[in-house]
């Protein structure tokens, strides 16, 4: 659709950017935290760049003042943010951490201080390691009660306070990065193993909507999916089954379950042929239909574009970038259903990823033509390097990401969508989990590299004086 005239972003639209808490806090042990996954994953040789890990990160724990003060005067309306579990609860259960939750507390205060409309992540990945190590963490069912007590003690602290909550973010991801790939904690690759985790995260996530319900929580909550949109290659009708298959395993996997309660019929057939379907307890199939999210998180980055790949001589699981030169992706696929092709219509980054902008309007448009929810992206933004070149960062190159986005947002919007916020990734630089701090997001630089000895200095980019006029005007020059 080719509109004459674009419709303006709502007064109350939620211009925001967003963190998690391992990749900008630091601080694992001080004021009673214990060890998440990630803080022993990241000590394992050869799972990070250059053995990053995130024990500074930031210094946000200890300079969240500084930071909210720069998000006040670039006019920031929300940010998200992620609570670490081990921070409330060291061990997972147990006894609350006060010191911990004051943390937060703290931090919300300020950020409401400052007319910032704080949005939480209950969980960013950093699994306690005391439950790993007790039950398995995500392999176990136990999981469910323990996450709905941690979620409720947030809930009980933060009611009043807190409006938007996020169940689990990219639980697509940590899922298949942990028992697929094994890129992620607990480095698995175990694929029957995998379906199921991420059926007990499905059931995780639709009890904790539950509670906040029963609660009568005054906010919305919902859960965050790494969505990406999938293409064909061309008009081969295998091709076009192949962005089927992709389409139907990637994202209607998950995003059927939390707004139907139901998993895809392909995709389930195709389980249980190959003997991977997740096993359902008395009871479950109830849970997944009976929790109701107020909106879906997004978070968009890139498409994928498909071939057919056939079962006798197809590409299997190839290998991510994650050294940030360009072109060093290998292609990879799953025989019998698509293989990942390199699109030639769009750039990429230099980790690869495709610079898609139209590709958001098309996520929007399919998740509100087949789902009809409110949408709040959590996540966009560009990885690249920056250059300080006289005390000033001129990323113009993130300015033209980002301001293309947005007005795919706006034309989205136009064809129907609901879109209720829009979230950069990230506010400042931070620790990316798997490529280090040399992969910039934020709009706020910080002076931290490799060596993880750096200045901590917060210096604003470009794109910052380029967000807080974008937020000044509603976005009504996009």
């Amino acid at each position: 659709m080719e509109h004459k005239k674009l419709k303006a972003f709502p007064n109350d639209f939620l211009w925001g950017s967003a963190s998690a808490a391992y990749q900008v806090e630091g601080a694992p042990f001080e004021d009673g935290k214990k060890a998440s996954v990630w803080d022993n994953f990241v000590r394992i040789p050869g799972k990070t760049f250059k053995g990053t890990n995130g024990d500074v990160a930031v210094d946000h724990y200890h300079r969240y003042k500084e930071d909210v003060a720069l998000m006040k005067e670039l006019g920031l309306k929300s940010y998200r943010f992620s609570i670490a579990w081990t921070r409330i609860l060291p061990d997972g259960r147990g006894e609350v951490n006060q010191a911990g939750l004051k943390f937060y507390e703290d931090l919300i205060d300020e950020l409401i201080a400052n007319e910032i409309e704080p949005i939480v992540t209950i969980y960013h990945w950093d699994l306690p390691q005391a439950l790993e190590d007790l039950y398995g963490g995500w392999e176990s069912r136990e999981i469910i009660a323990d996450f709905v007590n941690y979620a409720e003690v947030l809930f009980n602290a933060f009611k009043g306070k807190v409006k938007y909550w996020v169940s689990l973010n990219e639980q697509n991801i940590f899922t298949s990065q942990g028992w697929s790939l094994a890129t992620h904690p607990p480095g698995k690759r175990d694929m029957k193993l995998f379906y199921q985790v991420n059926h007990i995260a499905n059931l995780t996530n639709a009890a904790v909507i539950n509670k906040f319900h029963e609660l009568e929580m005054d906010g919305q909550i919902g859960p965050s999916f790494a969505y990406t949109p999938q293409y064909a290659k061309d008009s081969d009708p295998l091709n076009v089954l192949a962005a089927e298959n992709a389409e139907e395993l990637y994202s209607h996997f998950w995003i059927d379950v939390y707004l139907y309660g139901e998993y895809p019929i392909a995709a389930m057939a195709y389980l249980r042929e190959n003997g991977l379907a997740p096993e359902f307890e008395a009871g479950d199939a109830e849970l997944l239909k009976s929790a109701k999210p107020d909106f879906l998180g997004i978070n968009y980055y890139q498409t994928a574009t498909n071939a057919w790949n056939p079962v006798d001589g197809g590409v299997g699981v190839g290998s991510f970038n994650t050294s940030g030169k360009k072109g060093t992706t290998k292609e990879s696929g799953i025989p019998g259903l698509h293989k990942k092709i390199q699109n030639p219509f769009i750039d990429r980054t230099n980790w690869d990823w495709e610079i898609d902008p139209e590709g958001l309007r098309i996520a929007l448009r399919r998740i509100t033509s087949r789902y009809r929810i409110p949408v709040m992206i959590t996540e966009n933004g560009l990885g690249e390097y920056d250059k300080v070149e006289d005390g000033k960062i001129h990323d113009d190159y993130r300015i033209k990401y980002l301001e293309s986005h947005v007005k795919a947002i706006k034309e989205a919007m136009t064809d129907g969508a609901k879109v209720i916020g829009y979230h950069t990734w990230s506010y400042t630089d931070l620790l990316s989990w798997l490529n280090g701090y040399q992969k910039r997001y934020g709009f706020v630089y910080v002076d931290q590299d490799e060596t993880m000895e750096g200045s901590l200095k917060r210096i604003p980019k470009d794109s910052y004086y380029w967000y807080q006029h974008l937020i000044e005007t509603n976005a009504e020059e996009v």
